[in-house]
């Protein structure tokens, strides 16, 4: 058997960004940008009040809260007139006078010859005439023209997962759009003569589709852009058209229920002719037995997965998922692990890599991560409620067969539930 890390290895090496488009930037978020952004025009554009207060020159009130008293011995309070006020969005100057001060609102447009704004602590708040309390240096709670970005600076450099940080910082230079690399496409077909759609009533031998279903929504929540084909017939005429559509479409293509014995025969053969297709045993469980290839014109990664959906979104999360990671340009495609103590025994199998669905836990007392297994029986290993009720995946080493309770293990995080 192959082991887990060759596999990956063999897979995630065909990865491939699709080619670049252009989006509005409100398509923009979680994408690898393409490009590097070069600003055309400074940010902010103005000299602008960074804080709610009163604009003026520092110089005539470098002296306040300094201990100036009058004739009689009486401390003399430092006061400005407010001669106007200005408000974010004003396109009305205002030219400052020496000894004056004006009101201005965050964002508001400095006036000229104003160098400094006082925050409103620094005063007594008035209207029309204002105590000063504290003295404020030139630049103080100012926002220069050009002080987060200037004409010719990178905004976005390309390599950059754009999010929310980087649309914003692309809205306030004024671009509407940016090249990404869009998400991969991913088609998945299900195959099986048992198999009926959710919206109709099995029959005997039938049951319903899962395999589409589910994979489909891993695939989203990888990153991908699914297109859920469904059920396809396993007459190889019918199978070989509907991949060969698929793959002129997808940078991925995910079969499932075509693994094992005569089907992966029967798919094998529908197939040839569109590249290589190499049908494997994996040193792991559930799923052991996975079909990898490239077919196609453009050698698209296409997938056999089994039929049982506990092993296909095993093997799914294992090597369909880094694939679609590395193709969305991140550069830590895997699932974050940590080590945490078992809460109960467990059997694995000797000489395969085991991914166990699990709950992890924090310990009240300690923060100390728990982790309880969930369907740990070889009986059980295709209970698909157990992976729903799953926060994580338990992994064991193919050395590893028997674990006590209270041994540490690996953990990885699956999807974070709300």
């Amino acid at each position: 058997m192959r082991s887990v890390e060759d596999q990956q290895i063999k897979v995630t090496a065909a990865a491939v960004a699709p080619r670049p488009v252009r989006v509005a930037i409100s398509e923009a978020q979680g994408l690898l940008c393409a490009e590097d952004v070069v600003t055309e025009r400074p940010l902010p554009g103005f000299d602008q009040a960074a804080i709610d207060g009163y604009a003026v020159r520092s110089v005539d009130v470098a002296s306040a809260g300094a201990d100036i008293r009058n004739e009689d011995g009486d401390l003399v309070d430092l006061t400005l007139p407010v001669v106007g006020e200005v408000v974010a969005g004003s396109r009305q100057p205002i030219r400052l006078q020496p000894r004056q001060t004006v009101r201005v609102d965050t964002g508001a447009p400095m006036p000229t010859l104003a160098d400094a704004v006082l925050p409103l602590d620094f005063t007594d708040g008035g209207r029309s005439r204002i105590k000063v309390y504290e003295p404020v240096r030139s630049g103080d709670y100012v926002r220069r023209v050009g002080d987060d970005v200037q004409p010719g600076d990178v905004a976005v450099r390309a390599g950059t997962i754009i999010g929310a940080a980087q649309v914003g910082l692309l809205a306030a230079v004024g671009q509407d759009k940016v090249l990404v690399h869009p998400r991969p496409r991913l088609s998945v077909i299900s195959i099986g003569g048992e198999l009926i759609d959710i919206d109709r009533t099995p029959g005997p031998g039938q049951v319903y589709d899962v395999n589409s279903y589910a994979l489909a929504a891993a695939a989203r929540d990888a990153g991908a852009d699914v297109n859920r084909v469904g059920i396809v017939s396993s007459d190889p005429r019918r199978l070989r058209d509907v991949v060969e559509g698929q793959l002129v479409r997808s940078e991925v293509v995910v079969i499932a229920g075509a693994v094992g014995g005569w089907a992966s025969e029967q798919v094998c053969e529908a197939l040839e002719g569109l590249g290589e297709l190499e049908i494997t045993r994996v040193a792991m469980h559930p799923g052991s037995v996975q079909g990898f290839g490239k077919l196609g014109r453009d050698e698209v990664p296409t997938f056999l997965l089994p039929s049982n959906p506990v092993g296909a979104l095993v093997v799914f999360e294992v090597m369909v998922r880094p694939l679609i990671r590395i193709a969305l340009g991140r550069r830590h495609p895997m699932r974050r692990v940590i080590r945490a103590r078992t809460i109960t025994p467990i059997n694995s199998m000797a000489g395969r890599k085991g991914y166990l669905r699990a709950q992890l836990m924090r310990d009240e007392a300690t923060g100390d991560y728990l982790v309880q297994p969930l369907g740990i029986t070889n009986s059980s290993s295709h209970l698909l409620a157990t992976l729903a009720e799953a926060n994580s995946l338990i992994v064991i080493d193919p050395e590893d067969i028997e674990i006590r309770t209270g041994d540490e293990v690996q953990v990885a995080f699956l999807a974070q539930r709300g």
